[in-house]
Protein backbone atom coordinates (compact mmCIF):
# COMPACT_ATOMS: atom_id res chain seq x y z
CA UNK A 1 0.00 0.00 0.00
CA UNK A 2 1.27 3.45 -0.92
CA UNK A 3 1.45 5.84 1.99
CA UNK A 4 0.54 9.45 1.28
CA UNK A 5 3.18 11.98 2.31
CA UNK A 6 1.85 14.82 4.47
CA UNK A 7 1.51 18.34 3.09
CA UNK A 8 4.01 19.67 5.62
CA UNK A 9 6.62 17.07 4.59
CA UNK A 10 6.19 18.10 0.95
CA UNK A 11 6.52 21.76 1.99
CA UNK A 12 9.81 20.93 3.71
CA UNK A 13 11.05 19.30 0.49
CA UNK A 14 10.07 22.40 -1.51
CA UNK A 15 11.71 24.65 1.07
CA UNK A 16 14.96 22.65 0.89
CA UNK A 17 14.90 22.94 -2.91
CA UNK A 18 14.36 26.71 -2.68
CA UNK A 19 17.14 27.07 -0.08
CA UNK A 20 19.67 25.57 -2.49
CA UNK A 21 19.40 28.78 -4.52
CA UNK A 22 18.48 31.40 -1.91
CA UNK A 23 20.92 32.53 0.76
CA UNK A 24 21.09 35.63 2.92
CA UNK A 25 24.24 37.71 3.14
CA UNK A 26 25.23 40.62 5.36
CA UNK A 27 24.34 43.10 2.60
CA UNK A 28 21.08 41.36 1.66
CA UNK A 29 19.75 39.03 4.38
CA UNK A 30 16.96 36.49 3.92
CA UNK A 31 13.36 37.21 4.99
CA UNK A 32 12.02 33.79 5.98
CA UNK A 33 8.31 33.16 6.58
CA UNK A 34 6.79 30.38 8.70
CA UNK A 35 3.04 29.88 8.65
CA UNK A 36 0.97 27.56 10.80
CA UNK A 37 -2.78 27.26 11.09
CA UNK A 38 -2.87 29.48 14.17
CA UNK A 39 0.09 31.88 13.72
CA UNK A 40 2.58 33.44 11.32
CA UNK A 41 6.22 34.33 11.93
CA UNK A 42 8.92 36.17 9.98
CA UNK A 43 12.67 36.33 10.51
CA UNK A 44 15.45 38.23 8.79
CA UNK A 45 18.48 35.95 8.76
CA UNK A 46 22.15 36.39 7.84
CA UNK A 47 23.05 32.91 6.57
CA UNK A 48 26.78 33.64 6.33
CA UNK A 49 27.04 34.26 10.08
CA UNK A 50 24.09 32.01 10.93
CA UNK A 51 22.37 34.74 12.94
CA UNK A 52 18.78 35.96 13.15
CA UNK A 53 18.94 39.74 12.87
CA UNK A 54 15.26 40.66 13.30
CA UNK A 55 12.10 38.68 13.98
CA UNK A 56 8.37 39.23 14.41
CA UNK A 57 5.63 36.80 15.37
CA UNK A 58 1.88 36.85 15.87
CA UNK A 59 2.53 35.23 19.27
CA UNK A 60 4.07 38.42 20.69
CA UNK A 61 1.96 39.97 23.44
CA UNK A 62 2.73 43.62 22.57
CA UNK A 63 1.12 43.29 19.11
CA UNK A 64 -2.27 42.50 20.73
CA UNK A 65 -3.54 40.17 18.00
CA UNK A 66 -6.73 38.25 18.72
CA UNK A 67 -6.24 35.79 15.87
CA UNK A 68 -2.74 35.15 14.51
CA UNK A 69 -3.91 32.91 11.67
CA UNK A 70 -5.58 35.37 9.32
CA UNK A 71 -4.59 37.89 6.63
CA UNK A 72 -4.95 40.90 8.96
CA UNK A 73 -2.38 39.38 11.34
CA UNK A 74 -0.04 38.70 8.41
CA UNK A 75 -0.26 42.37 7.39
CA UNK A 76 0.56 43.46 10.94
CA UNK A 77 3.57 41.12 11.05
CA UNK A 78 4.74 42.40 7.65
CA UNK A 79 4.66 46.03 8.75
CA UNK A 80 6.28 45.15 12.09
CA UNK A 81 9.16 43.24 10.46
CA UNK A 82 9.73 46.18 8.08
CA UNK A 83 9.76 48.63 10.99
CA UNK A 84 12.23 46.51 12.97
CA UNK A 85 14.41 46.05 9.87
CA UNK A 86 14.56 49.81 9.37
CA UNK A 87 15.63 50.20 12.99
CA UNK A 88 18.39 47.63 12.36
CA UNK A 89 19.39 49.52 9.16
CA UNK A 90 18.31 46.73 6.79
CA UNK A 91 16.91 48.02 3.49
CA UNK A 92 17.02 45.11 1.03
CA UNK A 93 16.26 41.43 1.67
CA UNK A 94 15.84 38.18 -0.25
CA UNK A 95 12.32 36.76 0.20
CA UNK A 96 12.06 33.11 1.27
CA UNK A 97 8.45 31.94 1.20
CA UNK A 98 9.37 28.75 3.08
CA UNK A 99 7.86 26.32 0.58
CA UNK A 100 4.40 27.90 0.87
CA UNK A 101 2.47 29.22 -2.12
CA UNK A 102 2.81 32.96 -2.67
CA UNK A 103 -0.86 33.45 -1.89
CA UNK A 104 -3.06 34.52 1.01
CA UNK A 105 -1.20 35.17 4.26
CA UNK A 106 2.30 34.84 2.78
CA UNK A 107 1.44 37.33 0.03
CA UNK A 108 -0.16 39.73 2.54
CA UNK A 109 2.95 39.64 4.73
CA UNK A 110 5.24 40.27 1.74
CA UNK A 111 3.18 43.18 0.41
CA UNK A 112 2.95 44.78 3.88
CA UNK A 113 6.73 44.46 4.28
CA UNK A 114 7.23 46.14 0.88
CA UNK A 115 4.89 48.97 1.85
CA UNK A 116 6.85 49.31 5.10
CA UNK A 117 10.03 50.04 3.15
CA UNK A 118 11.77 46.69 2.58
CA UNK A 119 13.05 46.04 -0.95
CA UNK A 120 12.76 42.57 -2.49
Amino acid sequence: MIKKVSRNEMRKVRHARIRENISGTSERPRLCVFRSNANIEAQIIDDVKGVTLVSASSLEKELNLKNGGNIEAAKVIGTEIAKRAKKAKIKAVVFDRGGYLYHGRVKALAEAAREGGLEF
